[in-house]
């Protein structure tokens, strides 16, 4: 069987060699570039007649790669504890600098609770400045309150 990592490998392989960009691929199903993109790189499952429009895009093996992007994947995780590549390294950085700041923002504007990451979205925009273009994301998640009510109550 093949597994997920390598029919990652395919896709970037076949994306890359067929010249296609993310936001190609994503308009082809009609998603956003960031999920469709985080989704091709393994982290959410593709409904299978999205997988095959990208697979016949991509002219990978629709029998064996459909199946594997259509299966809930285990998401998360990065292969060492601290990113090492210095792109998602500077989301760690940041995070570590800015993270505490942005908590306690959102507890005094919400109240005690967090953003979903589930019921989320993510954008990436250029956004041109004359001492060199800039990177905005935003991310956009729904406010959840934590319930501390007893189960039994």
């Amino acid at each position: 069987m093949t597994t997920r990592h390598e029919i990652t490998e395919q896709i970037v392989t076949a994306r890359l060699a067929k010249g296609l960009t993310w936001q190609q691929l994503a308009d082809a199903i009609g998603r956003p570039v960031v999920w469709t993109t985080s989704a091709l790189l393994g982290q959410h499952p593709i409904p299978a007649d999205s997988a095959r429009t990208l697979v016949d895009m991509l002219g990978l093996d629709e029998s064996v790669v459909v199946p594997v992007l259509a299966a809930v994947p285990m998401r998360g995780g990065l292969p060492t504890a601290v990113p090492t590549d210095p792109t998602i390294y500077r989301f760690y950085e940041a995070l570590q600098v800015y993270g505490g700041a942005i908590k306690e923002l959102i507890h005094e504007e919400f109240g005690d609770g967090i953003m979903s990451a589930i019921n989320f979205s993510v954008n990436v925009e250029k956004k041109p400045h004359p001492s060199g273009d800039r990177v905005v994301v935003t991310f956009d998640g729904k406010f959840l309150p934590y319930d501390w009510t007893a189960a039994d109550s």
